[in-house]
């Protein structure tokens, strides 16, 4: 959760904030103290953070790595929709690997949706090169895997690639996530919607549970073409509602924002103009 408001909302406002006044904004979730400052020394200590001492207060923000690491998520949770599939894949070979640096890459192309398709071999239908290439490198294994381009010719072979999606990206499981998802904030968006104004605070708390969930799920889908989906895939749902609801509370968020959480210099600065290509456009 900690992780889910540095990169939602603290990236977008100086990517700086007083511990105290984060603890302030998350005593509501039902974090205390000291389970925050837990967390929080953790995350300095896995690279996602970093701290900077100013007086007696303590700030931090996302480190070079914890930055990186949000801006290859941003990608594919601030979408506005998948764009038309022309065949191609991606593939990485990753044989020359040792075990450890096998499963660490695994694991993170997994994030990216990548699939096993055998062992060995990992693929992603038309996916973004960027967050590919910049993965390798960190990773430090670009000059040890092989990349190759793919491409699915026949359009008869399309349900034979609704078989293996359901199998290498166990589809079934994500439905069952996303279905779970929507029941629980279907009913939010509809009483946000009746509401006269959205309190400051509770849009806030909305707007960061629902990216907080939102990204959990998405991190485990491939974003794949509607040519290896179902008709009716609940992921498509799931992008309407998480657009519509964090548009509908995104404004008032932002005022919770300007007034509770501080940096050294005072309130929190204006978001970057980035901030409203969220989802298409906010």
């Amino acid at each position: 959760l900690i992780v889910t408001v540095f990169c939602d909302t603290v990236s977008q406002h100086g990517n700086a904030v007083w511990l105290g006044s984060l603890i302030d904004a998350l005593a509501p979730f039902g974090l205390n103290q000291r389970l925050i400052r837990t967390s929080v020394y953790r995350l300095v200590k896995d690279d996602w953070l970093r701290a900077e001492q100013v007086g007696r207060r303590s700030y931090y923000s996302l480190s070079g790595t914890g930055m990186r690491h949000y801006q290859k998520a941003a990608r594919r949770i601030y979408s506005d929709g998948a764009e038309r599939w022309d065949g191609s894949w991606t593939l990485v070979m990753n044989a020359s690997l040792v075990d450890r640096e096998r499963d660490t890459l695994r694991r993170e192309l997994q994030w990216l949706g990548y699939g096993n398709l055998t062992p060995g071999i990992m693929a992603h239908p038309n996916h973004d090169r960027r967050s590919l290439d910049e993965t390798l490198q960190e990773l430090r294994v670009a000059d040890k895997v092989t990349v190759l381009s793919a491409r699915t010719e026949d359009i008869v072979s399309r349900e034979v690639l609704r078989k293996l999606a359901f199998k290498t990206w166990k589809l079934n499981r994500l439905a069952q996530r996303y279905e779970a998802f929507l029941s629980a904030f279907r009913p939010i968006l509809r009483s946000v919607r009746g509401a006269a104004k959205p309190d400051p605070e509770q849009a806030f708390q909305i707007r960061t549970l629902l990216i907080h969930e939102y990204r959990r799920i998405l991190l485990r889908d491939a974003d794949l073409p509607d040519e290896m989906l179902p008709s009716r895939w609940p992921g498509r749902a799931a992008l309407t509602l998480t657009a519509n609801l964090y548009r509908v509370v995104e404004a008032a968020a932002r005022r919770f924002i300007a007034h509770a959480l501080e940096t050294a210099e005072g309130p929190m600065p204006p978001c970057t103009s980035s901030y409203f290509d969220r989802f298409g456009g906010l």
